[in-house]
């Protein structure tokens, strides 16, 4: 079984590596293509599952409205990052100012929620929830991988 918070941790896990390769290499490679393609698509489809599963149940909690909103406002102010990079050049010195502003922020994000919102979210999902909540957030992942192109098409319409 994986619990909610192990579930997320690992994705955070995982992010944090590919931006790390990303930020390793430089110009229109296709490693950095390639990673940030890896990176873009489990972002995405993690942060719909987040605040599908998590963060929605947070909201439960007067407190909790205040950091659900907080996280869920720094993952549009990301993805708005996201979607600039990309329409740009990955080989031209903007895209990776935009990113490294981009892993900046995605890195304080993470540790927030790791160092504050999970403690706050136990007080809301009982260790006896852990693991459905897992099962639920992977499950909502999944789907939502399924739906980033969909979503990006619908984006860029807008």
């Amino acid at each position: 079984m994986t619990s909610i918070y192990d579930a997320i941790t690992a994705d955070h896990d995982t992010h944090r590596k590919l931006l790390d390769t990303i930020a390793g290499t430089s110009g229109d490679t296709a490693e950095r293509r390639e990673a940030w393609a890896a990176f873009y698509k489990d972002i995405k489809s993690h942060s719909a599952a987040e605040e599908e599963t998590f963060y929605s149940r947070l909201m439960s909690k007067t407190w909790g409205q205040d950091a659900a909103r907080h996280s869920v406002q720094e993952h549009a102010e990301m993805d708005e990052i996201l979607e600039e990079l990309n329409g740009m050049d990955m080989s031209s010195p903007g895209w990776l100012a935009r990113f490294k502003t981009l892993k900046h922020d995605y890195e304080h994000h993470m540790e927030e929620e790791e160092d504050e919102v999970f403690a706050r979210a136990r007080e809301v999902i009982g260790r006896e929830h852990d693991d459905r909540f897992g099962r639920d957030f992977l499950a909502r992942k999944e789907k939502e991988e399924g739906l980033v192109a969909e979503k990006r098409e619908d984006h860029l319409a807008d």
